[in-house]
């Protein structure tokens, strides 16, 4: 068999699946669509293998957010197996999304506003890219923040009360809004060397981080005197209807938790040596890390509220509590690196990528990476954090649920349509194959729309013990007879999404723009590949 075969329209199949450009052709054309980090990888530098996707996973799901996930699980009711069981279950129903994106990443090289050519057209992707990018600039500042806090608290452990007690700027401590911007110059001195730094990174920071939890569990459970004290507590929800009505909306935000990196995974399965190697690093990483993460979470919380009387549910205030200079310090740089791993693996690389789709001659990688570090400070994310309720649970129903109608579009698109097969050439051409109505395919904005109102229509906020909102949405729901509908957005907007999609290719010619005689001949035979 040979080693590679040409299979018409500029590009060539390889023996195990992988597509590429054909060197034959030459380069892709200059125009608005093209730049060097939006061009497909070629198939030799496609080397990650599944440890770099399993480090990629461990590193991104041990941090700060997804610790008090689990553990702010435990505020609602549930007890630990309960937690962790929401949890484990949330993330294999995401891992699904995420191995079906991914796909189109290993199998073309093509990053994720690229693959959403195909459904969303050329100049119609940038409406889900920058939904996207507008979600991860958000994410990018509260995870600087939070990481910025950890600098402060653990240092003013170190230096003493007059860090902590520094003059204020704008409500806070001068010294603390020094950490949050020595957080970000790191993040962007680790961006700007690009994503092979980003790899090697990675690699590292995956075994360290479960080292520092695994010494905090530790370390929480001598002094609590054994691990008794961490699993007693009981659950006050039961098995029950109580249970049943948290567990729904609990594992909806769960999932929207990574809804995020189901979309643009493509991102990184681009530089994937194989499908095995991303689907094996992926299914090993994902579920399997957010789990034992959850696990410890909820063991340390247990723990601390053994030994203080109340739990301490975040683990930088936790950490705090050490008296310990060795102990502070190693804290201090788990920390750091926890966050550091995953803000810039989940919420620099795909606005980056998204940003240089909008202009591709104008901005690259590392600009967009620029302008993404921007946004997150610009956009207050102290602010952001400051109300749970409102920017924590709210924030992850609305996410999910908008995020999850993108997905739906795109896989429909990509595995009920098109049964994988691209035009690798025609993604980057003005006119061609993908250019639907002027770049547009209206059939992927209807459905975006509808399966977003769907989703997040009825969003709502509940009541406090005395009759107060706890959230920015009605207590009805925004549009009230789609209230029910609220706590499943995620599910709900990538199946109205997917359905409203299929119904009207089906109508209205496939969501494909049809070509008479020998075109249309070429074009079948480029799609067998």
């Amino acid at each position: 068999m040979p080693e590679t075969e040409t299979s018409g329209g500029g590009q060539r199949r390889h023996p195990d699946g992988r597509v590429e450009l054909d060197p034959a052709v030459g380069e892709l054309p200059p125009n608005g669509f093209t730049s060097d980090d939006l061009r497909p990888v070629p198939v030799a530098r496609r080397t990650w293998t599944t440890y770099n996707f399993l480090a990629l996973w461990v590193g991104m799901a041990h941090n700060i957010p997804s610790w008090t996930l689990a553990s702010g699980l435990v505020t609602l009711g549930m007890d630990w197996k309960q937690a962790v069981l929401t949890i484990a279950l949330a993330n294999l129903v995401v891992l699904v999304p995420m191995l079906l994106t991914g796909h189109a990443g290993t199998k073309y090289g093509i990053p994720f506003p690229v693959f959403a050519r195909a459904s969303f057209g050329l100049r119609g992707a940038n409406l889900p890219a920058l939904l996207r990018a507008a979600v991860a600039c958000a994410w990018f500042g509260i995870q600087t923040w939070i990481g910025g806090e950890g600098i402060f608290l653990l240092a003013g452990k170190l230096m003493g009360e007059s860090w902590r007690t520094a003059g204020e700027l704008g409500g806070y401590p001068w010294t603390q809004l020094l950490s949050f911007l020595l957080f970000w110059l790191i993040e962007m001195a680790i961006i700007a060397r690009g994503m092979e730094a980003l790899r090697r990174f990675e690699n590292w920071a995956a075994p360290f981080v479960i080292v520092g939890a695994l010494a905090l569990l530790v370390w929480i459970t001598v002094k609590a005197g054994g691990l008794g004290p961490l699993l007693d507590q009981p659950s006050r929800l039961g098995w029950g209807g109580g249970f049943w009505k948290v567990f729904f909306p609990a594992l909806m935000g769960m999932i929207g938790f990574w809804s995020t990196l189901s979309l643009n995974i493509p991102d990184f399965t681009r530089f994937g040596g194989s499908q095995r190697a991303q689907i094996r690093g992926q299914a090993l990483g994902l579920p399997t890390t957010m789990t034992l993460f959850a696990f410890l979470s909820v063991l340390v919380t247990s723990g601390s509220e053994a030994v203080y009387g109340v739990p301490v549910w975040d683990p930088i205030q936790l950490a705090a509590k050490m008296e310990n200079p060795v102990g502070i310090l190693f804290a201090l740089l788990t920390v750091l690196v926890a966050t550091l791993s995953v803000n810039i693996a989940a919420n620099v690389v795909s606005p980056a990528y998204d940003l240089a789709n909008l202009l591709p001659r104008l901005v690259g990688f590392r600009t967009g990476a620029l302008i993404t570090g921007v946004v997150g400070i610009a956009i207050f994310p102290w602010r952001l954090i400051s109300d749970p309720h409102m920017y924590i649970f709210t924030w992850l129903g609305v996410v999910g649920g908008l995020l999850g109608t993108v997905a739906g579009v795109l896989i429909a698109d990509y595995w009920a349509l098109r049964r994988t097969r691209l035009r690798l050439a025609e993604l980057y051409r003005p006119g061609g194959a993908y250019w639907y109505a002027a770049g547009w395919n209206w059939r992927a904005v209807v459905a975006l729309l509808v399966g977003g109102v769907l989703a997040v229509g009825g969003s709502y906020s509940t009541l406090g013990a005395e009759g107060a909102k706890q959230g920015p949405f009605p207590a009805d729901g925004l549009i009230p007879v789609l209230k029910p509908l609220a706590d499943y957005g995620w599910a709900v907007g990538l199946t109205a999404a997917a359905v409203v999609y299929l119904g009207l290719s089906g109508v209205f010619g496939g969501g494909r723009r049809r070509r008479r005689g020998g075109a249309d001949r070429r074009r079948r035979t480029a799609d067998r590949c």
